[in-house]
């Protein structure tokens, strides 16, 4: 399965950085690293859907990624 031009591998070395914790946990190298192969116009797509919250994934933790990983994307969800 790929969401967005990510693996399901890709997305699971995401899901700490984007899962509600105490203290919150900061994307892995590992997953900036699949992120920077991420289309963020379909991820955006997603971001008001039931679709990410069913996967346990916070959808503003996700739109977040991006800065946190330093990526220069220019897609403004």
């Amino acid at each position: 399965m790929t969401l967005c031009n990510m693996t399901q591998d890709d997305l699971v070395t995401c899901k700490p950085a984007v899962t509600k914790s105490n203290p919150p946990v900061d994307p892995s190298m590992a997953c900036c690293t699949a992120l920077s192969k991420a289309d963020f116009t379909c991820l955006c797509s997603y971001k008001n859907s039931m679709v990410l919250p069913s996967f346990g994934i916070d959808p503003d933790l996700a739109m977040q990624l991006p800065v946190k990983c330093k990526l220069s994307s220019s897609t403004k969800c």
